[in-house]
């Protein structure tokens, strides 16, 4: 399978933005400084965009300076899911994306609005399909290793 059908078979997983409040403790701050610290809130979560695809993770952050930062599948080496009580409450968790880039070796995707459990689920075999298939063009090109 070359480059392009490759590129052509990819698909989203999830895509969205972290949640406005996400968290109990998010919401008390929100209540207690009268809804303007939810104005910070709302423009912290629309400068922030998470797309996560059947080869990479990217990550759009920024107002005015946009910021994309893309992880390919095939460097992820572990994920690390949380949900603190105050996120179960509010149906959001938080995943860490253990990597092998050495300009982030973590990743994190904050207080996303969907099951973290199942995401991880659905992005498990194909993590393991991308290396898979990294290692075989890596064989294919000599003098690589």
């Amino acid at each position: 399978m070359n480059s392009e059908a490759i590129r052509a078979s990819e698909q989203e997983l999830f895509s969205g933005h972290p949640a406005l409040i996400g968290s109990l403790s998010r919401l008390a701050i929100a209540i207690f400084t009268l809804g303007i610290v939810a104005l910070y809130f709302w423009l912290e979560t629309k400068t922030t965009k998470y797309r996560v695809t059947t080869q990479r993770v990217v990550i759009e952050t920024g107002w005015f300076n946009r910021k994309i930062d893309a992880i390919e599948l095939y460097l992820v080496d572990d994920i690390q899911m949380e949900q603190p009580f105050g996120q179960r409450l509010m149906g959001t968790g938080n995943m860490i994306l253990i990597t092998r880039d050495r300009s982030t070796p973590q990743v994190y995707l904050n207080r996303i609005a969907v099951e973290v459990t199942q995401l991880y689920e659905s992005m498990r075999p194909h993590i393991e399909e991308s290396k898979y298939r990294h290692r075989l063009m890596r064989e294919d090109m000599p003098g690589q290793r």
